[in-house]
């Protein structure tokens, strides 16, 4: 087995230093020898296990987008006895309350929308990603209304987790521009709480 072959070899290095270029440069600015000196590898290592800078960076916008998904389900089923509304929380909590945390991933992955306007592979693969986190957030729904006692068809699972990505997104964007104006997770439970029998109450 070759080093390039091994778990640790260099496509793992490169999608590592991927990650951490998204973090330090941002996607635009990222050069193929940012990559190669952050990774330790070398320039012919990009095209071996990616083809080029670009699906490399777009797949490390993926594995990104799949870690952040799969912290969020650690968090929202942290507590087995935790009821419905509290999932929701510890879900919207992964979520909003980490913007400053993860801002330079946040601001990469905005910048990797309008390359993906112009770039049938990088749209591909985001459009991918998406699916896997509607698919994987529609997974969570299911499990938390099965833990208490009630049942819903995939599709609706799969609706309101593409509802939760569009709030988050959305509320990323606008945390982006002015951080200040973005309710926390409380804030928006507290507000779900006071209008949402308003709406759906009826139904």
């Amino acid at each position: 087995m070759s080093k390039d072959d091994q778990p640790h070899g260099n496509r793992e290095k490169l999608l590592r230093a991927a990650l951490a270029c998204l973090r330090d440069n941002g996607y635009a600015r990222t050069t193929a020898r940012d990559l190669v000196a952050v990774s330790g590898t070398n320039l012919a290592s990009i095209g071996y296990h990616f083809g080029s800078k670009e699906a490399l960076l777009n797949e490390a916008i993926a594995t990104g987008f799949r870690a952040w998904t799969a912290e969020i389900e650690r968090t929202t089923f942290a507590q087995e006895a935790a009821t419905g509304p509290e999932r929701l929380e510890r879900s919207l909590a992964a979520v909003i309350d980490r913007f400053e945390e993860l801002r330079p991933f946040l601001v990469s992955f905005v910048e990797a929308f309008p390359q993906a306007v112009r770039s049938p592979e990088l749209r591909t693969r985001m459009a991918e990603a998406y699916e896997e986190a509607r698919a994987a957030g529609g997974e969570m729904v299911l499990r938390a209304v099965e833990a208490d006692g009630l049942t819903l068809t995939r599709v609706n699972s799969e609706t309101l987790s593409s509802l939760v990505i569009a709030v988050g997104d959305g509320l990323m964007l606008q945390w982006l521009l002015d951080p200040e104006r973005v309710p926390s997770s409380r804030q928006v439970m507290e507000a779900l709480t006071a209008a949402v029998p308003a709406f759906v109450g009826g139904a």
